[in-house]
């Protein structure tokens, strides 16, 4: 997907990016991929890569994925590649039977241990060779979450960008402020989604929260680094419009400073006076 100098790999199936129509853009959790190009290298021959994601609040991105899968959606074409192999079927079960697991309900897919929409965006973000990848049995379980956590969060701290779903309007002003782009119009924040339309009472939201606890705690991790960046970034703004402003005004006085002086002996006054005796004498 091409607009101007940069384009974005897609990953099949789950990355949901619309540049020019921008309609839920950036709406995934996954880490995607950012080729830009001449504009960001001092060499013109080179092309610098970056990696940016886009986080989400944990319940509604538990919730969405839930009916994603009820609908029909798998990922069995993943391998789940981690140092160099992928998992074998005793370190990653599947969740059904059949060919995906349609109509599956939310105790369901809450229910079964294996399934990899908990805690996903800690997943996805940290380096599981540190833990041996899919293996469960390489370390303890607590010794193990504390590792993903933190690789997760180093990540996305070493990041250029990262996004939050529920902030799109900043989310785009740091996208264009950070790689120097604007978007053709300014990001639409959706409130109503399919998440958002499923009703659960306090239990089962409790439950959800307890399933992706590595998630809620990179979550709010994510929210105050994602809140630090903004206003940096707005500061410097503010900062770079005054040195502006100032410059301009500096050019201004430059510029009355330098008017041509009038010529010797010459003034209003005896302009106006020459003039006067001339009207007299007509």
């Amino acid at each position: 997907m091409t607009m101007g100098n940069f384009f974005i790999s897609q990953i099949p199936q789950f990355i949901q990016f619309n540049v020019k129509k921008k309609e839920k853009i950036m709406s995934t959790y996954l880490i995607i991929f950012l080729k830009v190009g001449y504009s960001f290298s001092t060499n013109p021959g080179i092309w610098n890569f970056y990696y940016i994601t886009m986080l989400r609040d944990p319940v509604s991105r538990y919730l969405s994925e839930w009916k994603h899968v009820q609908r029909g959606a798998t990922w069995k074409t993943s391998l789940h590649m981690c140092d160099g192999r992928s998992p074998t079927p005793d370190e990653l079960p599947t969740c059904y039977p059949g060919d995906d697991w349609s109509g599956v309900s939310l105790r369901e897919f809450m229910d079964c241990s294996y399934n990899l929409a908990n805690n996903r965006q800690v997943r996805m973000l940290a380096d599981l060779s540190l833990v041996g990848c899919y293996n469960l049995t390489f370390m303890n379980e607590s010794e193990r979450n504390t590792i993903l956590l933190q690789s997760a969060k180093n990540n996305l701290k070493n990041m250029a960008f990262f996004g939050l779903t529920e902030f799109q309007r900043k989310t785009q002003f740091l996208f264009e402020r950070t790689f120097n782009l604007k978007f053709i119009s300014p990001f639409t924040q959706f409130n109503i989604t399919r998440a958002s339309n499923v009703e659960i009472n306090e239990g089962a939201r409790q439950r959800i929260e307890e399933l992706n606890f590595l998630d809620m705690q990179l979550y709010e991790y994510a929210k105050d680094l994602f809140q630090q960046r903004y206003h940096h970034t707005k500061q410097l703004e503010h900062q770079r419009d005054r040195q502006k402003r100032r410059e301009e005004r500096r050019l201004q006085r430059e510029h009355r400073g330098h008017r041509w002086p009038k010529e010797d002996g010459a003034s209003e006054g005896a302009v106006t006076e020459d003039y006067n005796s001339q009207v007299v004498r007509w």
